[in-house]
């Protein structure tokens, strides 16, 4: 069944599922958003000067994305999504108990583990606290408001490493790797069955509004999706990487139906190889950073990742597409990229099945 704000959606299904299978059908993968052509000028949103209620109105956050939706054009492998956005009040460090600080436009958390013998075996999920009650909410609503409109959101609640960099604070778990690296690893894996019974809990809210699922990463699939990351990994070597975090990435990886890893930053390209050697792991997201070139500019990551057989994703410009297509293959190559006008969105869709190639 195709969606109000994208009544392609049937065919878009099947390129993620050639995409995900590491082919390509006529084209790459290509998810191009753009303002919607002939818009109409619509209401102004103001949001509240209270950051708290920016991102718990369920009225507001509704005609948010309501607003979006309408004013959007999602071509190619670009769809709907319904959020309540992703400043970190429903995350598991929030539900754990670190207290939260929200602004208009993000959040951050404060540690909570500051004891020098620290523990985990207290640590749970605080299903009678505001913010866990406040994300059920947001599920159910996005759930109702979502169907046949767009793919509701799971969330962006917490991944491998970060959490318990949440939890603990940055510096003091980089000492605790030299100090205790088998609690944390221990603890990472103890976080990460706690993530598993919360992606449960959520997913059972938000599958019946639509067929499969996505999340913060605007990714589909049929089955249970999430983007695996440790942006805390940026610090670290490849061997630490592996011997302290792998274990409960493969644990998260084994319940998941579709991932790819969200690898953020130069330095954490170093834990690709290590990533690519993953049998559940169909992609990776290769992001330079914010203020960093390009990431055409390390086509030989990019080429390394497709010859261990990997999905690859990708953010650029517009006019980058045509480059990339010459250097890569098609197959299992997914690009976002945003276009100033719908019609340059369209001729740009036409313009990618020309590039592609094997």
């Amino acid at each position: 069944m195709d969606l109000d704000y994208k009544p392609d959606w049937e065919e878009t299904k099947k390129r993620y599922l050639t995409w995900w299978a590491g082919e390509a059908l006529d084209r790459c993968a290509l998810a191009v958003y753009a303002p919607r052509g002939n818009l109409k000028k619509g209401k102004t949103i103001e949001l509240p000067k209270d950051p708290t209620e920016r991102w718990t109105d369920l009225t507001l956050i509704k005609e948010l994305n309501e607003n979006n939706f309408r004013n959007s054009f999602y071509g190619g492998e670009a769809f709907p999504v319904w959020s309540g956005g992703y400043p970190g009040h429903n995350s598991i460090s929030a539900f754990l108990g670190c207290p939260v600080t929200l602004t208009r436009d993000t959040g951050w958390w404060e540690p909570i583990l500051t004891e020098k013998d620290w523990n985990f075996q207290h640590l749970a999920v605080n299903k009678k606290g505001s913010w866990w009650k406040f994300t059920l909410k947001l599920l159910e609503t996005a759930a109702r408001e979502a169907k046949g409109k767009a793919i509701p959101s799971i969330g962006a609640f917490g991944g491998c490493g970060d959490t318990l960099a949440a939890l603990r604070g940055t510096k003091a778990l980089l000492t605790d790797l030299y100090d205790c690296p088998e609690r944390v690893r221990e603890t990472e894996l103890y976080l990460m069955d706690m993530w598993i019974e919360v992606y449960r809990e959520f997913h059972a809210i938000i599958r019946a509004a639509a067929e499969g699922s996505t999340c913060w990463f605007q990714l589909w699939s049929p089955g249970k999706f999430y983007a695996v990351q440790n942006d805390f990994s940026y610090m670290i070597s490849p061997t630490m990487f592996q011997k302290i975090f792998l274990p409960a990435i493969e644990k998260q990886l084994k319940f998941l139906d579709h991932a790819v890893y969200h690898v953020d930053g130069i330095e954490a390209f170093r834990h690709i190889p290590a990533l690519c050697e993953l049998p559940r792991l169909q992609a990776i997201q290769v992001l330079p950073g914010a203020g960093k070139p390009s990431p055409l500019r390390y086509l030989n990551t990019l080429r390394y990742i497709q010859k261990k057989k990997r999905n690859i994703h990708i953010s650029l410009a517009p006019e980058e597409v045509e480059t990339a297509l010459s250097n890569l293959s098609a197959k299992g190559l997914f690009i976002s990229t945003h276009c100033k006008t719908q019609s340059d969105a369209e001729e740009l869709l036409k313009k990618v099945k020309m590039w592609s190639r094997d």
